[in-house]
C-alpha cells in the first residue's frame, strides 16, 4: 500500500510542482490520477502551507508560497510516515542533520522545529517549524515582532516554552550579528570605491533587498576611515532640495568624525544613479569641504548589486 500511495502522489505533484499558478480544473486535467484524489491533495498542500489560493476574474487558482523550495519527497515521506520526530529516520531529524552538517544547512522550518523542541497531540514540532515558516517564508524579518498569541493561531505547538525558545533563540542571532558588525566596523577601512561597496552591501543588506522607499544614511568614518556609527537621515525620494546639509553632518559632528559615506537604496533594483543623485553628492561634497569633512563617496545599493555615484561620475 505504500508503494501504491507513494506513485499516487508522485502523479500529482509532478506535474504540478512544474506550475506556478494553476485552477482546480487545470489540475484536474494534467494529473494521472482521480479527480478526487487531486483535491485532496491540493486541500493537505494548502493545510501545511505550501500552496495558498487566490482569486483573479471570480476565477480561484492555487500558487505555490515557496517556488523552488518545496520538495515533493519529502513531504510524501511526510504524507507516508507521517512528521512525529520518532516517526523519522534518526539522520533525518533536524537535531540530528544540524551536528552532523550544520546549522546553515537547515532550512528555517528546521531551525523552528529545534526550538520548539516539543509537539503537541496531532501536531510535531516539525509540522509546527514548517507551519510557522511557510507563514512567514517572503517576510521573515516581521516573526521577532510577533506575540504568543500570533504564533499560537498558526500552529498549536507555540507553548510558552517553544515561544520563549523561539524568541531568545532571534533575539541571541541579533546580538551575535550586531556583534560580527561592530568587530567588522573596527577592522575595516574605506580606502576605496571597491572597498566603500563590500561594506556597504554587507551593512546595508536588509535596506537593499527588503525597504519599499527610498531610504538616505550616512556611514561616519574616523581619521584612519574607519567607521563609527551609521545614521538613517531621510526616508523618500531623494531631492537635493530635501536633504539638508545641517541634517546630514549634524551626527557627523556628534560622531566626531573625519570622513563619510553617503548611502542610499534603489527599492526598484536598479543602482543606477540619477541626476538627483548627483546633485545631492556634489551638494554635500561641497558643504562637507566647508566643515573640514570629507565626502568619500555615494554608494547606491539595490537587490542585485551596489554602485559608487564616484566611479561613475
Amino acid at each position: 500500500m505504500i508503494d501504491t500511495r507513494r506513485e499516487r502522489l508522485q502523479r500529482v505533484l509532478t506535474p504540478l510542482v512544474t506550475m506556478p499558478q494553476f485552477s482546480a480544473a487545470q489540475a484536474k486535467s494534467v494529473c494521472d490520477s482521480s479527480p478526487a484524489y487531486v483535491t485532496s491533495t491540493i486541500k493537505e498542500l494548502v493545510r501545511d502551507g505550501y500552496l495558498e489560493r487566490t482569486v483573479a476574474d471570480d476565477e480561484s487558482f492555487y500558487r505555490w508560497r515557496l517556488p523552488g523550495q518545496f520538495e515533493p519527497e519529502r513531504w510524501i515521506e511526510q504524507q507516508i510516515h507521517g512528521d512525529q520526530i520518532t516517526e523519522t529516520p534518526e539522520q533525518e531529524r533536524p537535531r540530528e542533520r544540524l551536528l552532523r552538517d550544520g546549522a546553515a544547512s537547515l532550512s528555517n522550518a528546521d531551525l523552528l522545529a529545534i526550538l520548539i523542541r516539543v509537539g503537541v497531540r496531532k501536531q510535531s514540532a516539525v509540522a509546527g517549524g514548517r507551519l510557522i515558516a511557510n507563514r512567514f517564508a517572503d517576510r521573515l524579518q516581521d516573526l521577532p515582532r510577533c506575540f504568543r498569541e500570533d504564533l499560537r493561531e498558526i500552529s498549536a505547538t507555540v507553548t510558552k516554552v517553544s515561544y520563549a525558545q523561539i524568541m531568545a533563540g532571534i533575539e541571541l542571532g541579533r546580538r551575535v550579528a550586531s556583534a560580527e558588525r561592530d568587530h567588522q566596523r573596527s577592522t575595516t577601512k574605506i580606502t576605496s570605491s571597491q572597498a566603500a561597496i563590500e561594506f556597504c552591501s554587507q551593512e546595508f543588506a536588509r535596506l537593499a533587498s527588503d525597504a519599499v522607499q527610498e531610504e538616505f544614511h550616512i556611514v561616519t568614518l574616523d581619521t584612519k576611515h574607519k567607521p563609527i556609527h551609521t545614521h538613517r537621515i531621510t526616508v523618500g525620494t531623494l531631492d537635493a532640495s530635501l536633504v539638508h546639509p545641517r541634517e546630514v553632518f549634524r551626527p557627523a559632528i556628534r560622531d566626531s568624525a573625519s570622513a563619510l559615506l553617503l548611502v542610499h537604496n534603489h527599492p526598484s533594483g536598479d543602482p543606477t544613479p540619477s541626476r538627483e543623485d548627483h546633485q545631492v553628492t556634489e551638494q554635500l561634497t561641497d558643504a562637507g569641504r566647508l566643515l573640514g569633512i570629507s565626502v568619500l563617496d555615494h554608494i547606491v545599493v539595490a537587490r542585485d548589486r551596489c554602485l559608487s555615484i564616484r566611479e561613475t561620475a
